[in-house]
């Protein structure tokens, strides 16, 4: 069945502004193979510059891990709670799409916990505050400062190509010791990534503060020197515009809102339920353009006719990608060459409290769990959102709601077990945290087999990967977090600028990009 959003909502840019703005692509059409924030993005960008677009999407809704839900007086997320506007592609979409007035930023958000000794403790909130403060010893707070001395620029040179594959873990202990990498690190990670810090590959997972320790030597001193060469740039391109509020957001509603804005902006463009089976470049060979064919299956029925694109954006998994069949100029395009990409499991779980039975409510945005104090004081969460405290409408005003994460590389076994045993391990670590007593009064659960792919020390398989498809593929543009960041934002902008290069790609002469077509099927066929 196709679905549609509503298209009565006034389009940002008008159909006669398209065809002045770019005359050569409004007769261009590009499918778009997912429908999470990644496809969502592109498929905005491409329509604001007069494309036609059409979005294929396996589920009934699009969004991804953007899935809010509203029951009985909850509001809650089961994918991502919050963002932030660190990318110029999301400050570009609130405004085009007008959603200032739909942003919610949470109450307290600077009050963020990591337990400590079965406690949770304040996370200061600047490094002044980090060696004022109690949280870390005398001997890690002497690191801390002495991190840019003993890591000035000239101990760059004695930085060794061997430390190229070095985990998260390794890099900060590195710079700052045991303590910060047990007690920040690891907690944040487990928080963003689902992923432990053995297991991350340090070049991919934060690229970079990879780059500056290669240009610097000192972490400290390299992300002093980026901030502040970068607010020279940002002054003469911020004069006369808003800036945003900074930190985490959400919007009314929950982060699904924003997946729904951007379709209500995208018409009647989708096809739900709709899974794509195999893909055809080129099949007409006297033709530098419509030389994609898409077949696909609606509710897992026979295959619908065959539709052409000019150019095909693929935001699938990887994983899904190797299941379909694709196909050039006639012969079988094999995907062998796909590397095995490991993803992490984790269940988002809901859960209610009756205030009187809350014995020490925390305000502030959450709290996250080392996996130290896991092994020591018995915690198997990884961490909670104090959903309720951050925005109070979503939730009636005598309970606290609680978003609870599980599983991840630390318990992978645990993401999935029942919903009887994950209420009892989240009511169990919910009372040792807040002193939560009794039986919750709401219990949900929402489990995501493919949480995050896991950006692992053999990571440049995938990435590699994805370069290959793109050389041999002419039209063919990867878009997603497997590359480029996990959060919403660094997936919102992989999209637009895969946007930007299918532009770029339609919008160049016919025989520049017959030329590069045949330089890309003669470096696919070299031995």
């Amino acid at each position: 069945m196709e679905s549609s959003s509503s298209s009565s909502s006034v389009s940002t840019i008008t159909e006669e502004e398209k065809k002045k703005k770019n005359p050569r692509l409004v007769s261009k059409s590009v499918a778009i193979v997912g429908g999470g924030i990644s496809g969502l993005a592109a498929a905005y960008k491409l329509k604001s510059y007069g494309l036609n677009v059409t979005l294929f999407e396996t589920e009934e809704r699009a969004g991804g891990k953007l899935r809010s839900v509203s029951q009985d007086g909850l509001i809650w997320d089961e994918g991502a709670n919050t963002m932030m506007e660190s990318e110029m592609e999301v400050t570009t979409l609130l405004d085009n799409l007008r959603l200032r007035e739909k942003q919610q930023f949470p109450i307290s958000q600077n009050k963020r916990y990591i337990v400590r000794n079965g406690k949770p403790e304040m996370i200061p909130t600047n490094p002044i505050a980090l060696i004022k403060s109690s949280f870390l010893s005398t001997k890690s707070k002497f690191q801390l400062m002495l991190e840019p001395f003993l890591w000035r620029s000239s101990a760059k040179n004695n930085i060794s190509d061997e430390n190229s594959k070095q985990s998260v873990g390794e890099f900060f202990e590195r710079h700052f010791g045991k303590e910060v990498v047990d007690y920040l690190i690891d907690p944040f990670v487990a928080g963003t990534s689902a992923a432990d810090v053995d297991s991350l590959s340090m070049p991919h997972a934060f690229p970079e503060l990879w780059n500056l320790e290669k240009m610097f030597g000192s972490v400290i001193e390299g992300a002093i020197r980026s901030k502040l060469s970068g607010k020279r740039e940002k002054r003469g391109e911020t004069s006369g515009k808003k800036k945003g509020r900074r930190g985490s957001f959400s919007f009314q509603g929950g982060m699904q809102t924003l997946a729904d804005m951007i379709c209500n902006e995208l018409g009647e463009n989708f096809k739900m339920n709709s899974k794509v089976l195999s893909l055809s470049c080129s099949p007409d060979e006297a033709s530098a353009f419509d030389n994609w064919s898409v077949s696909y299956a609606t509710n897992h029925q026979k295959p619908s006719p065959d539709q052409s694109f000019d150019a095909v954006i693929m935001t699938a998994p990887l994983c899904n990608v190797k299941e379909m069949k694709i196909s050039r100029r006639g012969s079988p395009f094999m995907l062998d060459f796909l590397p095995k990409v490991d993803y992490l499991p984790l269940s988002v779980v809901i859960t209610t409290f009756k205030k009187e039975n809350v014995k020490r409510p925390l305000e502030g945005f959450g709290v996250l769990i080392p996996s130290k104090e896991q092994q020591q004081n018995d915690f198997k969460t990884l961490g909670t959102i104090f959903s309720s405290m951050m925005f109070p409408d979503r939730a009636p005003s005598d309970v606290y709601l609680y978003t609870t994460f599980v599983g991840g590389s630390r318990n992978r076994d645990l993401a999935k077990a029942s919903l009887d045993e994950l209420k009892q391990v989240v009511a169990s670590d919910l009372k040792k945290l807040l002193g939560a007593e009794g039986e919750p009064t709401f219990v949900h659960r929402f489990y995501w087999n493919k949480a995050f792919p896991l950006y692992g020390h053999d990571y440049n398989s995938v990435l590699g990967a994805i370069k290959m498809m793109e050389e041999s593929l002419p039209g063919f543009f990867y878009a997603g977090n497997h590359r480029g960041g996990l959060s919403v934002g660094k997936a919102l902008a992989s999209g637009c600028k895969a946007a930007d290069s299918v532009i770029s790609y339609l919008d160049s002469p016919s025989d520049d990009k017959l030329h590069s077509e045949t330089k890309s099927v003669e470096e696919a066929i070299k031995p």
